[in-house]
């Protein structure tokens, strides 16, 4: 909101009183914004400090006169002027000035005015990411960043998420921005103990509440300073400080339900089957044994020695469906989350500490995450030279996940797709049904799975980051160093029951895994700022940084259980598996930072970085980083001074150079290892080829821009143009077999990433009263392969796999298949395009050709909107996501679309089998039914159209006023009622999943993303 500090304020804190003196009384009163009391503000009269009776909390007592004008001026802030009359108590209420404010941009290493700024970068602020209840702070960007594509994994609580900024840089090696906090790069990465369990992001140990504000660095004059690790943009996450004068609470509660945001595909009846079934029988052998449709039925129960009795036995049992998409739902699902803060302190010292707790039940059974966390930071001036600061935080995170990974039998959310709907969940008696489950198929009741298994993800996280100031002797020169902990203690218990499910055959399993992971980050940097008189200014900075990674692991497992209620590996009878592991990495870099600035007009900054990465050889170990960027402001020029409704005019063009160290540990190394058995003796095999010439990817990234703000900054806005090329990429390479191994990693091959953004804003009213302001922002983005490796002959080495392929002139990763051509009317059978485009068909599959079918799973086209709405203190605001430009592909289609007995005897199959082709003339693209069971067989029937639109969230609320806060004891409080996710749109009709997804692109058959109605309350005393 535009009358909140945004965090510049707690920097810049000075209030002018300017008075003129007579005959003197005693004036008093207030001095604060809309969030209450301004704390530690000095009382200026013509240059004499006066401090006030007590501790400073916005409250002033000054001596002044009848007839004085008094003007309080703040940083940032709009001039407001008082003249003292009879009364004796005078109270101000400031509010930011658009027209001054140069919003400060935190960058990690550094921060920057929004002036100075040469490249593409986007910050949001803590009233933006604090109202949304996530369980990852990162959640909380969708939409609002233009060229950040974010998809949700899962929906479970704590699952990780997609990210990619302006594209895919790399085939192989990681594609995920680096995360940066408080000034120093952390770890962000998939902890699950199981990649078949539902995903945990370290991130969800961050409580979204005790961040500042995020942004989100694109451009390489940004990201060229993190070297090695820039190349797919930086997240700069900056969490909150303390504040001067009396302590301040603040206390915020949200408490919600939540359901799946889209229902996804309708399964068949048990009924249908049926129905189904007999048909397929009539189409397989009616002809050979001269029975009609009709008579499919009875010819079916004369032989169960060839066809079975499953369905006289669901007939002869009352024609009971099982509805397993509805027993394994969670509804309404609770989700709280309750935080307390306090924060103040004097002229020396300040605090911020805090305390959380968020819990989130999943919308599926046997799911649920929950976090406690607390933070104490605090800056202390020890001296007129020395400042220390210190920012901690520990969070104890436990998700209870479930099988998502693929096509588990035991996985709650495939029962409705496996399961078949012959089979009753509950006996008659109530209990759980295993003993029918058994007899009818193999797939697990997932009611008794949920209450007996266990797949529980355990981390605890301890961050703590260390600072001391020095202001050296030298005017402007100050020295700084910093030491930053990240420990990770993550623990992993699995337990699969003796009785029914996935541990029945081995009288139950359990297994254990402990990983400690501590990164620690040394930072030691220069500061020294210059000013040649009014119109040059220079900031330079040289950083030197060591950031040093272990990693610990222990895992074991075991079966054998003698009794119900052993969950631990001790009870074990039969102990299977024991392992440990340790590995390590380290990064060393040197970086120089300059910023000159002329009037203010003219911006030129650079930064070099030399960094040195244990991924690689000795001799290729350190690379070379850095970028150069140039603005001008237009509108400080002196012709643009008669131009009233230009507000900001900055053109501004960056270029660098950054890099990708993102692959696994010791892949340049000829490497043995010991862990074979022969023969009952221990035994050594070589295990990686290794490649000594092994170096960085690099990308030369160029970025232009417009940034603009017109009408005092009602209309405001940029424009960008980027262009991003990765060479000497990161992949695996086929050797030959003579070699003894399948493949090398090596640095072969490039792509192109480019595309435009656009954001927009506008303030179409702006009132003491009423405010109403709407925009958005939009992103493009093309990718193109433009080099490869080459095989003996000088061909380039195309990376194929079942749907995809990675070829020359095309998008990484485009789909990659037969072409569906339809149904034959005649006869029912799946046509193919013999040449995989268009033109002569058949309906033999493998004379079909795999051709490129125009698109990958990137977006490329993203867009957000906004609209905020306020008055009388009531407000309104909501937010859109668009994603589209790309095509998804529907995942396990052999099991839940196919038309043989998969689909009507043993799984299930959506309801859309029921349109199938019955008789010659039928059009139609769903085959006829068989009696048969085919191979797996991909085409793109089933590849769709993936532009959608998501109401992303939608808050009403209410704003105390002032007065009434002020009779409760509160200096503001803020009611709200928010829905997330409560209305998607999809462009294609038969893609009937949600459409958010992994960056793959598939699919899943896991907990899609949830839409939530959330109450809250925030409150300040």
């Amino acid at each position: 909101m535009k009358t909140k500090f945004n965090g510049i304020l707690t920097l810049l804190l000075a209030l002018v009183v300017q008075i003129t003196f007579a005959q003197e009384k005693i004036v008093s009163g207030t001095v604060s914004d809309e969030s209450g009391p301004l704390p530690g503000v000095s009382v200026l009269i013509k240059g004499t400090t006066r401090g006030t009776e007590t501790d400073f909390d916005g409250n002033y007592t000054i001596k002044a006169n009848k007839g004085d004008v008094l003007r309080f001026s703040f940083v940032g802030m709009a001039t407001v002027e008082r003249t003292v009359g009879d009364q004796n108590v005078i109270n101000v209420q400031m509010v930011s000035d658009d027209n001054t404010l140069d919003e400060v941009v935190v960058m990690g290493y550094a921060t920057k005015k929004k002036s100075e700024m040469t490249g593409s970068s986007v910050q949001i602020k803590a009233d933006e990411i604090s109202q949304i209840p996530v369980t990852s702070v990162d959640q909380a960007l969708q939409g609002k960043v233009a060229g950040l594509t974010i998809s949700a994994t899962s929906g479970t609580p704590g699952a990780t998420q997609d990210i990619r900024i302006r594209g895919i840089s790399s085939i192989t090696a990681g594609n995920q921005p680096l995360y940066v906090v408080d000034g120093v790069p952390i770890l962000n990465f998939n902890t699950s103990g199981s990649s078949a369990i539902s995903s945990l992001t370290t991130l969800s140990s961050l409580n979204s509440n005790d961040v500042e504000s995020i942004t989100v660095l694109k451009d390489a004059s940004a990201t060229a300073a993190y070297g090695a690790r820039g190349a797919n943009g930086v997240i700069v996450i900056t969490t909150k400080s303390g504040k001067g004068g009396k302590t301040r609470f603040n206390f915020s509660s949200t408490v919600g339900v939540s359901n799946d945001a889209v229902e996804g595909p309708v399964m068949l009846t048990a009924a249908q089957q049926e129905v189904l079934f007999y048909e397929a029988l009539y189409n397989t052998y009616g002809d050979t044994f001269g029975f009609t449709k009709e008579e499919a039925k009875e010819f079916y129960q004369s032989y169960p020695q060839y066809f079975g009795d499953e369905w006289t036995i669901w007939n002869n049992n009352g024609r009971k469906e099982g509805n397993w998409g509805e027993v394994i739902k969670n509804k309404n699902a609770l989700n709280q989350e309750y935080n307390l803060s306090a924060t103040g302190g004097d002229e020396k010292t300040n605090y911020y500490a805090s305390m959380g707790y968020y819990g989130a039940e999943a919308t599926v059974i046997g799911s649920d995450f929950r976090r406690i966390n607390g933070s104490l930071n605090l800056t202390s001036k020890m001296s007129d030279k020395l400042t220390f600061e210190t920012k901690n935080t520990a969070a104890n995170t436990l998700q209870n996940g479930v099988l998502e990974g693929s096509a588990y039998f035991a996985s709650p959310r495939t029962a409705k797709f496996f399961m078949t709907p012959r089979a009753q969940p509950y006996n008659e008696d109530g209990t759980i049904n295993i003993d029918d489950i058994r007899s009818q198929t193999n797939v697990r009741n997932p009611l008794w799975i949920a209450e007996n298994d266990i797949h529980e993800n355990k981390l605890t996280r301890i961050m703590s980051n260390s600072s001391l100031k020095w202001d050296m002797p030298i005017e402007n020169l100050s020295f700084t160093t910093r030491f930053n902990i990240d420990y990770q203690v993550f623990d992993y218990k699995e337990y699969w029951n003796r009785i029914h499910g996935d541990g029945q055959d081995t009288d139950g399993y359990a297994a254990r895994e402990n990983t400690n992971t501590t990164n620690y980050v040394f930072q030691n940097y220069l500061n020294y700022k210059l000013y040649l008189g009014d119109d040059h200014s220079f900031d330079f900075t040289a950083l030197q940084e060591y950031q040093k990674n272990k990693y610990y692991r222990l895992y074991a497992d075991g079966e054998q259980f003698a009794a119900d209620g052993l969950t631990n590996l001790a009870s074990a009878g039969k102990p299977t598996t024991a392992s440990s592991m340790f590995s390590d990495w380290a990064i060393a870099s040197y970086m120089g930072m300059f910023n000159y600035s002329f009037r203010n007009k003219y911006i030129l900054n650079g930064n070099y970085r030399y960094e040195g990465n244990s991924r690689f050889p000795a001799d290729n170990r350190w690379g070379n980083f850095w970028s150069v960027g140039v603005a001008w402001n237009l509108a400080s020029e002196n012709f643009m001074e008669n131009v009233d409704f230009v507000t900001n005019f900055k053109l501004r063009a960056s270029y660098g150079v950054t890099g990708n160290a993102n692959i696994g540990l010791n892949t340049y190394q000829s490497l043995l290892s010991y862990d074979a058995d022969y023969a009952g003796t221990a035994a050594v095999y070589p295990s990686n080829y290794g490649n000594p010439n092994l170096t960085w990817e690099t990308q030369n990234t160029l970025d232009t821009g417009i940034d603009f703000g017109f009408i005092d900054n009602r209309i405001s806005g940029s424009f960008s143009y980027y262009q991003r090329k990765s060479s000497d990429l990161l992949q695996n390479v086929p050797l030959s077999r003579t070699t003894g191994f399948n493949s090398q990693n090596a640095n072969v091959g490039a792509m192109e990433n480019s595309g435009f953004e656009l954001e927009l804003n506008f303030d179409a009213v702006r009132t003491d009263k009423f405010n109403f302001s709407f925009g958005g922002n939009m992103a493009t983005v093309q990718n193109e392969v433009t080099d490869l490796a080459k095989d003996a002959e000088g061909n380039p080495i195309t990376i194929t796999t079942g749907t995809r392929k990675v070829d020359i002139g095309h998008t990484v990763w485009e789909w990659y298949m037969r072409k569906f051509a339809g149904v034959d009317p005649d006869t029912g059978e799946n046509l193919y395009y013999i040449n995989g485009k268009d033109g002569e068909t058949t309906n033999n599959y493998n004379e079909a050709q795999r051709a490129f079918q125009g698109k990958s799973a990137l977006p490329t086209i993203t867009a957000g909107g906004y609209v905020h709405f306020d008055f009388a203190g009531f407000f309104l605001d909501a937010n859109m996501y668009y994603a589209g430009g790309h095509m998804v592909y529907e995942d396990w289609t052999r099991y839940i679309h196919a038309n043989d007995l998969f689909n009507t005897l043993y799984f299930n199959s959506i309801n859309t089998l029921m349109d199938r082709w019955q008789e010659p003339g039928d059009v139609t693209d769903v085959a006829k039914v068989t009696f048969s069971i085919e191979p797996w067989r991909t085409h793109s029937k089933y590849l769709h159209e993936g532009d959608y639109i998501r109401l992303k969230d939608l808050t009403f609320g209410y704003n105390l006023k002032s007065e009434y806060a002020e009779v409760m004891g509160l200096s503001s409080a803020r009611f709200f009622v928010k829905g997330t996710n409560l209305w998607t749109w999809v462009k294609d009709d038969n893609l009937v999943y949600d459409p958010e997804m992994g960056i793959d692109g598939f699919t899943g058959l896991g907990t899609p993303p949830v839409k939530t109605f959330s109450l809250g309350i925030n409150i300040n005393f």
